[in-house]
């Protein structure tokens, strides 16, 4: 599957002793000696994370992502560091600056993006659940694509810390997994307020597995239309009918045609606001502090001009000149000020359909996983893989996906979308979705 970019056997074999340890003396968590993959743009210490890029191909972080010192309490056993696209800048992983990672499913396809390492570690078994990064659907559409659970928290739920950044505004780590029980027990783990990290949310932590349940009974849920969009596959489309009528039989009062119209702006909106913050992210990279430095020349200013250059990818440069382009003096009000208005209005409507409904639901997105290199060289194409989960990111607020389903034989997922803190809620709703279905059961072939 190429999902790692980087193994570690020796760490792990160490973890899994002390975790023998521990259980021995009674003094465990559920994720106790359990498998697990981290995202390669979230810090370990004294392991290397590189973003999937050359220009921190031999970074090893001095310090501990918040999250993952959560999950070392925790007992993890870290088996490696996954692929990614460079930066999680992409949706397919054919962005990594090392290789591309492949589908279980269909090895001649895409996992998804940006966290398609970590998702197909989990789908084939390599990991029992890993950590991904979301900043326009890099959880959940690679976990639709892998027919796995993945979920985006609500914005500030869980810390950032040790996360390198893309678009700060829009990042959130969150756990990738086998069933919605696992999501669950790996959100116990990390979520939480953390001092570190200034935009989260000093929150109560509720247990996530308590509420879980096999019936809906008194849940409204509501179907956006805006998501049905355009160019959709119609298998998808007969498969998500299929999922919300399982959801009526379980006891849901379900909304059909519910609208939110400013949805049909988000894909402008987000590419504008995730590569401006790019930009000013990725500035910090400039062959000077750590990093790749770009040492033959004599000029100073060359170094850095060259050191940007030849450490970022293709793609990490289009989204830094797009950002630059609309911050710059001229372009700042017509482009990132209107861009953070319709943010504004996005979130708006999402708030007043949940005065009316606990939960909406959506498809993850409106393909089947698509073949390796089909969308490479359209980038416009590429953006709209994402088109169902970039308003998510742009309302900071929590969307989960589950297996839903297979069209052709490749996997579907099916988003559940909730109020901010609502995580409980929609882990009630996917699991009761999966008591009643097997999607979530069937194993790839690999």
């Amino acid at each position: 599957m190429k999902a790692f970019v980087t193994l570690t056997e020796e760490s792990a074999l160490e973890q899994a002793r002390k975790a023998d340890e521990r259980i021995r003396a009674g003094d465990m968590t559920p994720l106790t000696g359990i498998p697990a993959a981290i995202k390669d743009n979230i810090c370990t210490l004294g392991t290397r994370t590189t973003c999937s890029s050359k220009m921190l191909q031999n970074f090893v972080p001095p310090y501990n992502a918040t999250v993952t010192e959560r999950l070392q309490k925790a007992g993890i056993v870290m088996v490696g560091k996954t692929n990614l696209d460079e930066f999680a800048m992409g949706s397919s992983t054919e962005n990594s600056a090392f290789f591309t990672t492949r589908n279980p499913w269909d090895t001649n396809r895409v996992p998804g993006g940006s966290s398609g390492g970590s998702a197909a570690a989990v789908a084939a078994g390599e990991a029992f659940y890993a950590l991904g990064s979301d900043t326009g659907g890099s959880i959940r559409q690679p976990a639709g694509f892998c027919n796995i659970v993945g979920l985006k928290p609500t914005y500030g739920r869980v810390s950032r810390y040790g996360l390198v950044a893309f678009a700060s505004s829009l990042d959130q780590i969150g756990p990738m997994t086998r069933d919605v029980t696992d999501c669950a027990l790996v959100l116990n783990a990390i979520a939480g307020f953390d001092n570190c990290d200034s935009t989260s949310v000093p929150q109560p932590v509720p247990d996530y597995t308590q509420r879980l349940s096999g019936d809906l009974k008194g849940l409204k849920l509501g179907v956006p239309k805006e998501y049905f969009v355009e160019g959709m596959q119609p298998e998808v489309g007969h498969v998500m009918r299929a999922a919300v009528a399982k959801l009526e039989e379980l006891g849901a009062a379900v909304a059909w045609e519910v609208s939110l119209p400013s949805t049909q702006y988000a894909l402008a909106v987000y590419y504008i606001i995730a590569p401006s913050e790019a930009s000013a992210n990725l500035a910090r990279y400039d062959g000077v502090k750590y990093g790749f430095s770009y040492t033959e020349t004599d000029s100073m200013w060359d170094a850095m001009s060259k050191t940007r250059q030849h450490g970022f990818g293709p793609e990490v440069k289009r989204r830094i000149m797009l950002g630059t382009y609309a911050l710059s003096a001229g372009y700042y009000d017509a482009y990132y000020l209107k861009a953070q208005k319709v943010r504004t209005l996005i979130r708006r409507e999402f708030d007043q359909a949940f005065e009316k409904y606990d939960a909406l639901i959506t498809p993850t997105s409106p393909t089947v996983p698509f073949k390796r290199g089909e969308k490479t060289a359209d980038p416009v194409q590429m953006y709209l893989s994402d088109v169902c989960t970039l308003p998510i990111n742009i309302a900071g607020i929590p969307g989960l996906t589950v297996p839903a389903g297979f069209a052709g034989g490749l996997p579907v997922g099916m988003q559940i979308l909730g109020k901010p803190f609502s995580e409980e809620t929609l882990l009630r709703i996917g699991h009761a979705y999966q008591q009643a279905t097997e999607w979530h059961k069937r194993r790839s072939g690999l």
